[in-house]
Formats: structure tokens, sequence, C-alpha cells
């Protein structure tokens, strides 16, 4: 076993992990730390990673011989060659010198490995104060029951021909929140459901795609969806009504929990705040 408990827990402000993102905190132990390590010799998906279901391979890996790990700070650098290539270094430690440490070592393995992007990640804890960067946010399907969604909202394949024709508009103009490579997936078959707002005969929002899967000790997760509105109707609710009807759809299909990923302060994090998810903590990545 290359980590020891007894250093890392201390230091995980957040439960982030390198080339898998947010984690359960009841699955957040060593043992998910030591299979990223193992699947770096691999190259394999681990069964519970949340991009094993695009297929494929997986494109990034922790660069285990340069791992630090000590007493009151761990430094777990990750590569990916996709693009440009990127090097990213996970900073896990109280001390703010730790992010400097991760920075000096992120650049030189960006050098080594000749890839243009060097950044840090740092996780903080839910009670940073003045956050910046990402949420981690939970939802507890166990708690209470998920009411149906009062809106123009229903399966993509339910809607008309003519209504479902407008999704590839829909999906060019969201581009930047992955909505076209999630209608290739859908034109492709090889996606859950994907659930569609329309006004007037046309989708104007989506979100999706709807898939339960099993996480790293066995309990069934909502997995992650792209979610996206066209800004001309924002304010109207619809963005609620595809997140309440999503959320209806996992705790129906057996799903124990979500965890998202919002951008603090941005509509998604501030509509999940109002629906009392619960805060994990924070990512915050910067250049390195």
């Amino acid at each position: 076993m290359f980590f020891r408990w007894d250093w890392l827990r201390p230091v995980l402000t957040a439960p982030i992990v390198p080339t898998l993102g947010p984690v359960h905190p009841d699955a957040l132990t060593v043992d998910t730390f030591e299979d990223i390590l193992r699947a770096a010799d691999t190259g394999d998906f681990l069964p519970y990673d949340k991009d094993r279901r695009w297929g494929g391979e997986k494109h990034e890996k922790v660069l285990r011989e340069d791992v630090v790990h000590q007493p009151e700070r761990t430094l777990v650098p990750t590569l990916t060659r996709r693009g440009r290539g990127n090097v990213k270094v996970f900073a896990y430690g109280l001390l703010d010198s730790v992010v400097d440490e991760a920075a000096e070592l992120a650049a030189k393995l960006a050098a080594a490995h000749d890839v243009v992007n060097a950044r840090v990640v740092r996780p903080l804890g839910p009670e940073t104060t003045h956050p910046h960067g990402t949420r981690i946010q939970l939802k507890d399907f166990t708690t209470a029951p998920c009411p149906a969604p009062d809106g123009p909202v229903r399966p993509f394949t339910t809607w008309p021909i003519d209504v479902q024709d407008t999704f590839a508009p829909f999906a060019e103009a969201m581009a930047g929140d992955g909505l076209t490579f999630l209608h290739t997936q859908m034109q492709a078959g090889q996606c859950g459901p994907v659930l569609a707002v329309a006004i007037e005969d046309r989708i104007v929002g989506a979100i999706g795609p709807m898939e339960v899967r099993p996480d790293a000790i066995g309990r069934p997760q909502l997995m992650p969806q792209y979610f996206a509105v066209l800004p001309e109707v924002r304010g109207q609710g619809l963005g609620r009504v595809l997140w309440r009807a999503a959320m209806r759809w996992g705790q129906t299909h057996g799903a124990a929990y979500q965890l998202l990923q919002t951008e603090v302060d941005g509509p998604s994090d501030r509509l999940c705040q109002a629906e009392g998810l619960t805060s994990l903590g924070f990512t915050h990545t910067t250049a390195a």
C-alpha cells in the first residue's frame, strides 16, 4: 500500500479524488486512492469511474512516480494529452504553502512531458469563507421525497418529432455546456434518457443523460448530467423544473444520492443552494 491514511485523511478537506472527481464522503477511503494508482498502470477505467459510461479509453492518469506523500501534505499529479495536453497537481494540505509546492511540481512535469498547460487543484473545506472556483454539492435522495415537477418537461424521445428536431440547434447554441457532445451520444444511442423542456414547440433546455450506477462502495449514484437552458428564456423557472425532474427520475430509479459540481455563485450553484443541497467543500484551480 502506497498511501498512509493517517497522513492523507487529515488533509482531505473536500471529497475530491484525482482522475475521478467528487466522491461521496462515505466512499472517500484509502482504497479509492490506491485504485487510481493501479489504474495508472493499466490504463483501464475503474468500475465506478463516471467517465466509463462514454467508452473509449481513460485520458487522464496519475503520474504515480511523481506523487509526493508526506505528513501534512500530499501532491498527486495527473496527465492528460487531449488537446494540447494538461498536467494537474492536486494539492492536499492545510498550509497555503502547499499551493506553491504544487505549482512548482506542475510546471516541472509539464515541461518534462511536453504539454502546454500546468494547473494546481486545491481542495478547500465547506467552511471556507469567500470561496472561488467550484462547489461540491450533495443531493441525498434518502431523506425526503422528490416531488414531480410542474412544467413542460418530459423525456426527449416522447416529444413530437418536429419538437425533437429542434434539439440540434439548441445543442449547437449551448455547445459551451457540452450539449453537442451529449447530442452526439444521443444520436448514437450510447447514453441514458435525456429530459427536455420545450416552449412553443421548441426545445429550450435539457438535462441528461439520466443514469444510475454503483459507486466505489456499491451505493447507487445518479451520475452527473449535462444541464443547460437557453439564455433568452432564463428567469422563467425552467432550470428549476428540469432539475427537479432529474431529481425525481433519480429517486424513482433507485439512486441514493447525486454529487454535483457548480461554479460558485453561478446560476446552477444558486439553484442547488436554494434547493437545500449540502455543500461538501470547494476546489480552486489555478495556473501553475
